[in-house]
C-alpha cells in the first residue's frame, strides 16, 4: 500500500448507493479540500481502489446486493487496503450494528444524518492518523534499509559484488518494478547488475548505457533524475511508467548510478525518493573504496606475483621431499610431544590396514592406532623422547587372511629446535616377513636334512629289533591260539599284553617308514603331467576312505589348468596328505575344497576346511618333524614335513592360512610348463 498523501491534498472514496447522499458528502468534503472519488457498489469500489490511490473509505453499510459489512471484510483481507481508514455510514444507532462494523474492520461509525463538523473532524482524524503511522513506519523501513545495505557494502571489494548487492537491497526495500546499479571501473571497464521481473541480470541490453554514460559526463548527474517520458528511459522495460535515477558521486565526479524504475509514477514517493538516494550516497563512498581497493591491487601484482613464485618453490620443495618419504619401501610417521601424528607417508595408506593420510594427521596417534596396546605404545614414545636414543622393536601381526606378518620397528628422535630435549619422534616400519620366511625356510631346510640324515642312520637300526619282536609276539599268539597255555591263569592277560606288543611294534614300524620316506633322496625324473588328473585321483582315492555322511568334497578345477613337471606319484601324496589333515580337522563334519587355478606362468592348487583352524603360535611349527596336535596314535608329525619336501624338491612352495574357529587353506604353488617342450604323461 503507498503511503497516504498530506492532508489537504488527500483522497476520499464515498460508496453509497443513494446518489442525494454521495452528492452531499462529496460537497461537504471538497469544501474542504479533499479530492473525492465516489462508487455506488462494492463492485465498482473495489475497481476504483485498483486505479487511485484512496486515503480513506466512508462507506453505507446498507447497500444491496454486498453489503459495507462485506466490502469492509474484503478491504480488511487485501494486502494493498488492509491499512485503508475506513468509516462507516448508517442510519442505524443500534449498539449490535455498531458492534458488526467494527468486527468487520471498520475504524468509526457515524450514524446518519451527521453535520458536516463531525464528519470533517472525524475524516481529518483518521487521515492525521494514517499519515503518523506511515510517517513512523517509512523512518523504520528508511533506518532498517540504510543499515542493511550498509553492512552488505561494507563487505563489498569488487565492483561487481556492489552493483549487485545495492540493486538487490533497492529492489527489494522499494518494491520496484526493475532496479539497475552501473559503477565505473577504470577507464573503459564498468560493473552492471539489473534487478528486473525474473530476477538478477548482468545483461548490458538492459540498460541503455551509452545514454547512461553521456548524462553521467554532463553536469546534469549533480543531480537526481525523474523521468516520465518513455522515450528517455534508461531501463528497457516497456511497462514500467517512471524512473529515478540517483549519481554515485564523489569527490565532485560521477562515479555510477543507481536507476529505479516505477510501474506507477506515484509509487515514487518522497519516502522512496530519499531511501533511493540514501542508497546512492552509501555507494558512491563504497565505489571510492573499490577504487581504491582495485588500484591496491593492482601495485601489488608484482609483490604477488614474487610472493608465488617462493611459495611454488617452497611447495615444490616440500612434495619433493614429500615424495622421497613416500618413495621409500618402509612404513613411516612421525608424532609430537602432545603425541599428535605430524606425518604420514604413502606406505602407511596402502594395504589391508592402511589409513588414509587426511583422517589422521593432527589426531592422537593413541586413537589411529587402535590395534597396538595403549601402554606399550605409551612407554616406547616415552623411553625416546627421555633417553633421545633410537629404540628397535621387532614384533609379528596377523593379517585378516590369517597369515603372519614380521615387522621391525626403529623408534628415531628427532630434534627440531634448539631447545635441547626431542621435539618428535619418527616411527620407521620395515616389513621383513620374506626375509623371515627366507631364514625359516633355510633353518627348515638344514633341520630336515639333519633330521633326514640322522633318520636314514637310525631306521636301519631300529627295523631290525622292531621285526624281532613282532615275529617273537606273532609266535607267542600263535601258540596262544593252538592252546599252548591252557588253564594258565595269567592267558587273558597274556592276550592282550600280546595284542599290545604287536600293534605298538607295527606303530613304531609306520614311524620308521615314514622316516625313511623323509629321509629318501627323491630323485625320480620328472615328466610333463596334467595336475588337474592328479588331483581328481587323489580326491577318488579319498572318497573310498570310510568318513562322515555329513562330510562333503567340493572340487574347482580350471578347464585349462596348464601342466606341470614333476612326478605324479609325490604329487599325489602331497595332496593326499594335506587333504587328510583337513578331513582330521573338521571331525564329523564340514567341506572339504580342492581348488585348481592358473595365475600366471604358476599353477596354485588350494586345500581347504573349515574346521577348527591352526593357533598362530603353531603356525611357524607345522613343517617342523614330528610336530603334531593329534592325540597319541593318530599321528607321526611327518605328513606335513614331507609334503614340504616334495614340493621343494619340485621348485614350488607350500603357504598356509588360518584363523581359529574358521578352518584353513594350504597353497601349493608351481611353475607351469609349456606342452611344446616336453610330452605330457
Amino acid at each position: 500500500m503507498v503511503a497516504p498523501a498530506e492532508n489537504h491534498n488527500a483522497t476520499l472514496l464515498i460508496v453509497d448507493d443513494d446518489a442525494a447522499a454521495r452528492e452531499r458528502l462529496r460537497e461537504i468534503f471538497e469544501t474542504a479540500q479533499y479530492r473525492v472519488v465516489t462508487a455506488t457498489e462494492a463492485a465498482s469500489a473495489l475497481r476504483v481502489l485498483k486505479g487511485v490511490r484512496c486515503d480513506l473509505v466512508a462507506l453505507d453499510l446498507e447497500m444491496p446486493g454486498v453489503d459495507g459489512l462485506a466490502l469492509c471484510k474484503l478491504l480488511r483481507a487485501q494486502p494493498t487496503t488492509s491499512k485503508l481508514p475506513i468509516i462507516a455510514l448508517s442510519e442505524s444507532d443500534d449498539e449490535a450494528r455498531k458492534v458488526q462494523a467494527f468486527t468487520a474492520g471498520a475504524d468509526d461509525y457515524i450514524t446518519k444524518p451527521s453535520t458536516p463538523g463531525e464528519l470533517l473532524s472525524r475524516v481529518s482524524l483518521h487521515v492525521r492518523t494514517s499519515q503518523r503511522e506511515w510517517a513512523l513506519i517509512g523512518s523504520n523501513r528508511e533506518l532498517r534499509f540504510l543499515s542493511d545495505i550498509g553492512r552488505g557494502l561494507l563487505r563489498a571489494l569488487e565492483p561487481e559484488q556492489l552493483v549487485r548487492r545495492v540493486a538487490g537491497a533497492t529492489y527489494e526495500a522499494i518494491d520496484a518494478a526493475l532496479c539497475a546499479a552501473y559503477v565505473t571501473v577504470g577507464k573503459d571497464k564498468h560493473a552492471l547488475c539489473v534487478f528486473d521481473r525474473e530476477g538478477a541480470a548482468d545483461d548490458p541490453s538492459l540498460l541503455n548505457t551509452t545514454a547512461l554514460q553521456e548524462w553521467l559526463r554532463s553536469g546534469e548527474s549533480v543531480n537526481p533524475l525523474f523521468i516520465t517520458e518513455k522515450s528517455l528511459f534508461l531501463l528497457r522495460d516497456d511497462l514500467h511508467a517512471a524512473e529515478y535515477v540517483s549519481p554515485f558521486r564523489f569527490a565532485g565526479r560521477s562515479k555510477g548510478a543507481l536507476i529505479v524504475a516505477f510501474d506507477l509514477r506515484e509509487q515514487c514517493g518522497e519516502t522512496e525518493r530519499r531511501l533511493i538516494e540514501a542508497a546512492a550516497q552509501q555507494t558512491s563512498l563504497a565505489a571510492h573504496i573499490c577504487s581504491l581497493y582495485q588500484a591496491a591491487r593492482e601495485t601489488s601484482v608484482s609483490l604477488a606475483r614474487e610472493v608465488e613464485k617462493q611459495t611454488a618453490e617452497t611447495e615444490a620443495q616440500r612434495r619433493f621431499i614429500e615424495a622421497i618419504v613416500d618413495s621409500l619401501p618402509l612404513s613411516l610417521y612421525a608424532i609430537d610431544r602432545e603425541y599428535r601424528v605430524v606425518a604420514w607417508n604413502r606406505n602407511r595408506e596402502l594395504g589391508e590396514l592402511g589409513i588414509p593420510r587426511g583422517s589422521v594427521l593432527g589426531k592422537n596417534v593413541f586413537n589411529v592406532l587402535t590395534r597396538q596396546p595403549r601402554d606399550v605404545l605409551a612407554e616406547e614414545f616415552a623411553r625416546v623422547f627421555e633417553s633421545g636414543e633410537i629404540e628397535r622393536i621387532e614384533q609379528e601381526t596377523p593379517s585378516p587372511k590369517g597369515d603372519i606378518r614380521h615387522w621391525v620397528i626403529s623408534k628415531i628422535p628427532m630434534w627440531a629446535d634448539n631447545s635441547g630435549q626431542v621435539t618428535h619422534v619418527i616411527t620407521v616400519g620395515e616389513e621383513i616377513t620374506d626375509r623371515v620366511e627366507a631364514n625359516r625356510a633355510i633353518a627348515r631346510a638344514e633341520k630336515l636334512a639333519a633330521v633326514g640324515r640322522l633318520a636314514a642312520g637310525v631306521v636301519h637300526e631300529i627295523n631290525n629289533p622292531l621285526a624281532t619282536i613282532s615275529a617273537c609276539a606273532e609266535s607267542l599268539e600263535a601258540r596262544v591260539n593252538e592252546g599252548a597255555f591252557e588253564g594258565s591263569a595269567a592267558l587273558e592277560d597274556l592276550r592282550e599284553y600280546l595284542g599290545l606288543i604287536r600293534s605298538e611294534a607295527f606303530r613304531c614300524k609306520s614311524i620308521t617308514m615314514g622316516l625313511l620316506d623323509f629321509s629318501r633322496t627323491r630323485n625320480s625324473a620328472h615328466v610333463t603331467i596334467n595336475l588337474a588328473d592328479v588331483i581328481r585321483s587323489a580326491v577318488r582315492l579319498l572318497s573310498h576312505q570310510k568318513r562322515s555322511p555329513d562330510v562333503f568334497f567340493k572340487v574347482e578345477i580350471a578347464h585349462d589348468l596348464q601342466p606341470v613337471s614333476g612326478d605324479p606319484g609325490q604329487l599325489q601324496q602331497a595332496v593326499i596328505a594335506l587333504a587328510t589333515n583337513a578331513l582330521d580337522a573338521m571331525g564329523d563334519s564340514g567341506e572339504l575344497t580342492i581348488v585348481g587355478r592358473n595365475e600366471d606362468d604358476k599353477v596354485v592348487v588350494e586345500v581347504s576346511d573349515n574346521g577348527v583352524g591352526i593357533p598362530t603360535e603353531n603356525l611357524a611349527k607345522i613343517f617342523e618333524p614330528f610336530f603334531t596336535t593329534k592325540e597319541i596314535g593318530r599321528g607321526t608329525g611327518l605328513g606335513l614335513a614331507v609334503c614340504y619336501g616334495i614340493l621343494t624338491e619340485h621348485g614350488g612352495t607350500l603357504d598356509v592360512q588360518s584363523t581359529v574357529g574358521a578352518g584353513t587353506t594350504f597353497t601349493i604353488t608351481l611353475s607351469a610348463v609349456k606342452l611344446s617342450e616336453e610330452q605330457t604323461v
